[in-house]
């Protein structure tokens, strides 16, 4: 699937089950969320902090699948090809950064 292929399959989603986009802010609020909730798995799965008895054990693909959701619908109704702006994007880094991360001693 391409990212325009998501882009189509979540507003295909969105037209048949979720009647229509939250707006702008609320998806917002919405990304903000599902990004806690990454954040409470990876400081757990992966940092020092350790699961509470109620915790819920939600997959970590989970969660970012939640994120790429939430982050499609924005660029949906703000009229971003996602596809598009990630290639720009990883042109920029490149053209920016090809050096530099080579060059950390903090990463070697």
């Amino acid at each position: 699937m391409t990212i325009q292929d998501a882009q189509q399959n979540v507003d295909q989603w969105i037209t048949k089950y979720g009647v229509r986009y939250f707006n702008e802010l609320t998806n917002m609020a919405v990304l903000t969320e599902e990004v806690g909730e990454l954040a409470r798995i990876i400081s757990r799965e992966y940092g020092e902090q350790s699961y509470k008895d109620t915790d819920e054990k939600v997959p970590l693909s989970d969660e970012l699948a939640d994120i790429l959701f939430v982050v499609i619908c924005i660029a949906n109704q703000t009229g971003v090809d996602l596809q598009e702006a990630f290639q720009k994007n990883l042109k920029k880094k490149t053209e920016r950064d090809s050096i530099r991360h080579k060059q950390n001693k903090k990463l070697q």
